[in-house]
């Protein structure tokens, strides 16, 4: 999943979460009222108006097929998304009927009771037979199918042609070149990034940690514990943070920054480089860079290889709660249908879950190669422990980070208290 908080909201969200209150109201409704209003929480992306247009054609759709019935879409910020469902998993008046959800916390938002068991309907819809496997376990728990997935996505090197072109500089083939490479271009041209970097990315250092051989967890079967603090864990950590400074990206910029504020600079003629996902492709398009980009593969050590990347995307469930459950599960299939997940793909780029829909996609848009070489060159996830969404929440591993970026710890330090906040969360978990 993709998090921008400032250092402010990092402190604020921890409080809030762990403070939070035990999820106690969340039963399943007995109600199935076949009109009324439905709502929907969404989450708001950079350059968000392509995907309202997208999903405002499905509404319209949707409420003509269905006389008497509204559906209101919010779109929420995705670095409050803990706070705000926590609460509508608490209280059942305020939650939505359908939401879309980062496919990381599928395990926690189980455990918490707060997503529909649709297992049934589901493997009744006609589509789901040709949802990729590996999409398909984002939303399984236990053997049972709480959601339909909505996108994939990875992360791959977006850089700039010109500058490149410029002064003389080929992309990166290895983790030491794009160093070297970023600190080239901020040295040439000092109002530039050279590469844009975020102390909140988690998903843009991970591949630094897998790349030396890390883990964040080992384990299986719901029981892990954290390898954050491994010697080659910490070795990746460190080659991370050593992007931050004034060789590069000044910490007290780049701190607080998160995926979203990184493709944010990059489009914005900022940076030279910055790692951002095939779901970040309709953004950049849109910004001042628009001509003057090409993407590659993150390399890892060894010159020709592609760094492990996250497995990220994102699901639609419905939530236990809901009085309209009929409705919301046809309007949870009709928001992940093959017809919307292309017409989503042309609008944002965010890869299909269906593999003949990408299969397409990818055959009619060249810039989805990087991103195709990276899923095939072999990704990684998350723990599948509900103890990852309070990890995630806690913001451990932006904690860890930014303690090193500040100085106020080494990595080690840093490293061995995040594992420390991991295991209690793996324990709490079961």
């Amino acid at each position: 999943m993709k998090l921008s908080p400032r250092l402010a909201v990092l402190l604020t969200a921890l409080a809030v979460t762990a403070c939070a209150p035990q999820t106690s109201s969340n039963s399943a409704s007995e109600k199935d009222e076949k009109t009324g209003t439905l709502r929907v929480w969404l989450f708001q992306e950079v350059g968000n108006k392509p995907k309202e247009k997208a999903v405002d054609s499905v509404v319209a759709g949707f409420e003509k097929a269905h006389k008497g019935t509204k559906v209101h879409v919010e779109y929420i910020p995705v670095e409050t998304r803990a706070q705000r469902v926590k609460a509508a998993f608490n209280d059942p008046k305020s939650a939505p009927d359908v939401m879309e959800y980062g496919n990381t916390d599928t395990a926690g938002y189980v455990k918490d009771g707060g997503l529909l068991d649709v297992t049934q309907e589901f493997n009744a819809w006609n589509e789901s037979k040709d949802t990729d496997p590996t999409a398909r376990t984002s939303v399984t728990v236990d053997g049972r199918t709480y959601g339909s997935p909505y996108y994939v996505g990875v992360r791959a090197l977006y850089y700039r042609t010109d500058v490149f072109k410029e002064l003389g500089l080929q992309p990166p083939r290895t983790m030491d070149e794009l160093a070297s490479t970023a600190r080239k271009v901020h040295a040439a041209k000092p109002g530039l990034y050279g590469i844009a970097v975020g102390g909140a990315y988690t998903y843009g250092a991970m591949p630094f940690v897998w790349a030396n051989g890390g883990e964040l967890a080992t384990g299986k079967g719901g029981s892990y514990a954290s390898a954050i603090d491994s010697a080659a864990a910490q070795k990746g950590i460190k080659a991370y943070t050593s992007l931050f400074g004034d060789a590069n990206c000044p910490a007290a910029k780049c701190a607080g920054m998160g995926g979203n504020d990184t493709i944010t600079a990059f489009a914005a003629g900022k940076a030279g480089m910055a790692i951002g996902g095939d779901f970040s492709h309709a953004a950049v398009e849109a910004g001042k860079v628009k001509g003057r980009y090409a993407v590659v593969p993150l390399p890892g050590l060894k010159s020709g290889s592609i760094a492990p990347a996250f497995a990220g995307g994102n699901n639609i469930g419905v939530l236990k709660s809901t009085s309209h459950r009929t409705l919301a599960v046809d309007l949870m299939e009709q928001l992940t249908s093959k017809k919307t997940q292309a017409e989503m793909f042309d609008a944002m780029g965010f890869l299909p879950t269906f593999a003949d829909v990408r299969a397409k996609a990818a055959a009619e848009q060249p810039y989805v190669k990087p991103f195709a070489q990276t899923l095939s060159a072999g990704t990684k996830f998350v723990p599948a422990s509900a103890g990852w969404s309070q990890i995630d929440s806690q913001l451990v591993l932006p904690t860890m980070l930014q303690e090193v970026i500040s100085g106020k710890k080494d990595v080690g330090a840093a490293a061995g208290e995040a594992a420390k906040k991991m295991n209690d969360a793996f324990g709490s978990a079961g």
